[in-house]
């Protein structure tokens, strides 16, 4: 019998990210992505994505 190849997801996520932030505020965020039915990871996620695709069009006029 064969095996079937295993299924590898196009955006795996592998990589972490640890960031020291104040209980208070953690809590607050955690709050809000509750009651707006998101998670915090996947807002993070966003963010990182917005910022860097912002970032890298201003890198790219600078080095031109």
């Amino acid at each position: 019998m064969t095996e079937l190849p295993k299924k590898t997801k196009v955006n795996k996520k592998d990589g972490q990210l640890l960031i020291r932030i104040n209980t208070a505020e953690r809590d607050e965020f955690i709050h809000l992505c509750d009651s707006l039915d998101t998670s915090a990871a996947r807002e993070l996620r966003k963010y990182i994505r917005s910022f860097i695709k912002k970032n890298q069009s201003a890198d790219k006029q600078t080095k031109e």
